[in-house]
């Protein structure tokens, strides 16, 4: 893609939170000490700006202890669990996200990926770009759709 650049970001993780949704950020930021060795953060970046990004998790992310069990499953079978995926709204509609996977799915061949999207809109986008939709799964009164890509 034409002037955006995929990479981790090693240092200075506030500044993809800075560009999440506050609610977003108030999942992540604070916990982030003890998700940093667990996780890595890639984004998007253009002209040394991040429009997008998201975390590939080696462990459960915070406030997931209502698919715990199965996530305990995912991660022993060598899977990633992909959250807080998010491209800048300016930025939508340039296939950034399908970008962000691609490349994300290139860098970590070794391992499969699983993700909950609350957002019903985007479960076509995720079979677009190789998940398969396995079920929905009950988070209080919030539905969420379990998605799988193997790699």
């Amino acid at each position: 893609m034409e002037n955006f650049i995929f990479k981790e970001l090693k240092n200075n993780p506030q500044c993809f939170f800075d560009i999440l949704p506050e609610d977003w950020q108030d999942e992540i930021a604070p916990f982030w000490e003890d998700y940093k060795n667990d996780a890595k953060i890639y984004i998007i970046e253009n002209q040394n700006d991040i429009v997008g990004g998201g975390i590939a998790f080696h462990k459960s992310p915070p406030h997931f202890e209502y698919f715990e069990t199965e996530a305990k499953t995912f991660f022993h079978n060598g899977y990633l669990y992909l959250g807080f995926i998010w491209i800048q709204e300016n930025h939508r509609h340039k296939n950034l996200g399908s970008f962000w996977l691609n490349q994300l799915k290139a860098q970590n061949s070794q391992h499969s990926f699983f993700l909950l999207t609350e957002e019903e809109h985007l479960k076509h986008f995720y079979i677009k770009n190789g998940f398969q939709y396995i079920k929905s799964v009950q988070n209080q009164d919030i539905t969420e759709w379990l998605f799988v890509s193997k790699t």
